[in-house]
């Protein structure tokens, strides 16, 4: 079967797609990306790539097509809505000569936002006559309100119309959360959106086998290690918020290992209230992700409380339950409900500081046993659910039962 991947966002940006790539060709897919050139988190082009033109490369086995994108710049919606545009014309043109000589059996959209990137793949499919599976990670346009990017009803209703086309012309949408179901059938009422969740690769392994970075808040106290991007939809406020709740008690410490959209904001915030409890170590590479998170004492996951977050299962939760160590949610909705299922840790509602600070101080006191069963529970759980290549050879049957049904219409 030979597969491509449409995915704004692909190595040596750090996206889950590129594990799931990996394996599906270690799996005997053969497997093409079209992508743009590397630029997130920072809103530069990575080192080694330049703005313009287009590049072929390989990487572990898969062939990558990149297109030229506008950088999405820091800070501006305007960069953000350049940057997602340009994909989407980008990919169309520049991908179609590109991919020319290539007919895959199967088209995959990894749909982060912008999820509108789909409209190159619906091109592609049907220039190429193969099925199309969209596998849903954001939902549109609900959260680009929510995280105010957006605020007018106009341009909202535009976007859920194309949306909605987008939809109701897959073949299989497939849906990381449970709860992101409804929303897909409000827009395409005829579709049956099938349950795949994200998972992750190698966080279960040996946490001492991969690259040992040295943080020296991570060696002292109590460390409660958020990961990730720092952005408006993970509610920074509430972290920073709960910190100065916790200032006196000197052994807690909060450690941010990302980067993102808000975190010159909390650098100033951390200034500004004299916190001494929280520190900012900076991004690292995915693999050095499994030792840094094995060495919490417990594992942060936060979002904004919108309704729509309420629906979202952040990736980061499969990770901090692979690696064993306790968590610590402050969110609502499916991924509270998960770690609760999981009894991995504590749940408390979303933008809640003061719930936070509580949770803290009481996984903190809890003795080393309780804290060590939460995260035993945590990555028993993910073995159960998230297994990656269980759920590598699930997608691989849902691809095959796609393209063999495309092929007797």
């Amino acid at each position: 079967m030979r597969l491509l991947v449409f995915s704004q966002y692909f190595w040596p940006e750090s996206f889950r797609i590129n594990d799931l790539v990996g394996s599906l060709v270690d799996s005997g897919v053969k497997v093409d990306v079209v992508t743009g050139k590397p630029n997130y988190p920072d809103g530069v082009v990575f080192s080694g790539y330049r703005l313009g033109g287009c590049v072929a490369e390989t990487w572990k086995g898969a062939s990558i097509h990149r297109v030229p994108l506008a950088p999405r710049g820091k800070n501006s919606g305007i960069r953000l809505a350049l940057n997602y545009l340009s994909f989407i014309v980008s990919a169309a043109v520049f991908g179609s000569w590109m991919l020319r000589r290539i007919k895959p059996d199967v088209v995959l959209v990894y749909a982060l936002s912008p999820i509108l990137q789909a409209l190159p793949a619906l091109l592609l499919a049907r220039i190429k006559g193969c099925p199309l599976v969209l596998w849903v990670q954001d939902l549109w346009p609900e959260s680009l309100e929510a995280t105010g990017y957006v605020r007018n009803k106009m341009i909202l209703g535009a976007v859920g119309k194309l949306v909605g086309f987008i939809y109701r012309h897959c073949d299989l949408i497939l849906v990381s959360s449970r709860a992101f179901s409804p929303f897909v059938t409000s827009y395409a009422p005829h579709q049956v959106p099938v349950y795949y969740p994200n998972s992750v690769e190698n966080f279960y392994c040996d946490p001492e086998s991969g690259s040992k970075p040295v943080v020296p808040a991570l060696d002292e106290g109590f460390a409660v290690v958020f990961a990730g991007n720092l952005g408006a939809a993970q509610s920074m406020e509430t972290l920073i918020d709960a910190a100065e709740l916790l200032q006196e008690h000197r052994a807690i410490r909060f450690v941010i290992l990302g980067a993102g959209s808000r975190l010159g904001w909390m650098q100033a915030e951390i200034a500004r209230r004299g916190l001494k409890n929280v520190f900012m170590a900076g991004r690292f590479p995915a693999e050095a992700m499994p030792f840094l998170l094995g060495k919490a004492s417990a594992l942060l996951v936060t979002l904004a409380d919108r309704a729509i977050f309420a629906a979202t299962v952040p990736s980061k939760v499969q990770a901090y339950m692979a690696v064993g160590r306790p968590i610590l949610a402050c969110l609502n909705g499916e991924g509270a409900e998960l770690v609760t299922e999981a009894r991995a840790g504590i749940a408390v509602p979303a933008e809640n500081s003061v719930a936070l600070a509580a949770a803290t101080l009481s996984l903190y006191r809890l003795p080393v046993e309780e804290r060590a069963a939460m995260g035993i529970n945590g990555r028993a759980y993910f073995q159960q659910q998230f297994d990656h290549q269980t759920l590598v050879a699930e997608l691989i049957r849902h691809l095959k039962t796609t393209v063999d049904r495309g092929t007797k219409k």
